[in-house]
């Protein structure tokens, strides 16, 4: 398994009147770790576009909502990954509150195409001997 992390405050723009998080915000909440678990990674996903020439899209969100992240709180954004990509990435996602609460938990389906194309390709090699290093 590979689990990375990512945790900041909200917002004062992310809420809405109630000072709740607008629910929409919580794909970006995932994209933070996401972006974070390729930084931690050694390859940030720039990198994967500019030396690989392998766009990343998302082919899937889903996500379900546990709890109201509110305005002050510290949230805490996770990745996890518990499959080396071959075709497609998924990526169990979750936002947690400074107090360990589930505020929104979800999956993410990445797919690798060529830049140049548009096409279909497999995961990148260096990609997937970063994530053979964390899963077994």
């Amino acid at each position: 398994m590979a689990l990375f992390k990512a945790t900041f405050p909200v917002r004062y723009y992310e809420t809405d009147q109630m000072a709740v998080v607008h629910h929409s915000n919580y794909i970006r909440y995932f994209e933070i770790a996401r972006d974070e678990m390729m930084v931690q990674l050694g390859f940030p996903i720039e990198k994967c576009e500019k030396e690989l020439h392998v766009m990343v899209p998302i082919v899937s969100v889903e996500c379900h909502f546990r709890h109201p992240a509110r305005m002050g709180d510290v949230i805490t954004a996770t990745a996890e990954v518990n499959k080396v990509p071959m075709a497609k990435m998924l990526i169990k996602q979750a936002v947690y509150n400074q107090d360990g609460v589930l505020c929104a938990e979800g999956v993410v389906t990445l797919g690798f195409l060529d830049a140049a194309s548009f096409t279909p390709v497999r995961c990148p090699e260096p990609i997937t001997k970063l994530f053979e290093q964390y899963i077994q």
